[in-house]
């Protein structure tokens, strides 16, 4: 679900405000759900590349391959030292742990986002909202 909130504040906000908005989601999940950085590792990225890719490329598309760039790729690689120092275990093939479902993750989360924001477009004012924030 990340995914899809990390593309639609990408869209609506743009890369600061996504990313602001990651962060807090993320430290808020960590201490209600008792989950580890895992929700900041992958949010941060994929909102940021979510949100300036959208601003630069002009499309959906671009916001959606900016999470899977951020989350899917650079998010699961920077989790694994991250996990080993949280639970102070070592394996070499911890990043075959992570990636594939980081990835998974992003391109589930991508399509939903796409049909939650297609419909969102046609409403007039979360277009003006976009305006807003985006720039």
């Amino acid at each position: 679900m990340s995914s899809v909130m990390n593309i639609i504040a990408g869209v609506i906000l743009g890369p600061v405000y996504a990313v602001v908005m990651a962060f807090i989601t993320g430290i808020i999940r960590m201490f209600i759900f008792g989950i580890p950085p895992l929700a900041l590792t992958g949010a941060i990225f994929g909102a940021f590349s979510a949100g300036f890719l959208y601003r630069y490329g002009g499309n959906i598309y671009w916001s959606m391959f900016g999470e899977f760039l951020g989350t899917g790729i650079v998010g699961s690689v920077i989790s694994v030292p991250v996990m080993i120092l949280f639970t102070g275990q070592h394996h070499e093939l911890y990043w075959l742990v992570y990636t594939p479902r980081f990835i998974g993750a992003t391109v589930i989360g991508s399509i939903i986002a796409y049909f939650i924001l297609v419909n969102f477009m046609k409403i007039r004012l979360f277009r003006q909202i976009q305006n807003i924030f985006a720039r």
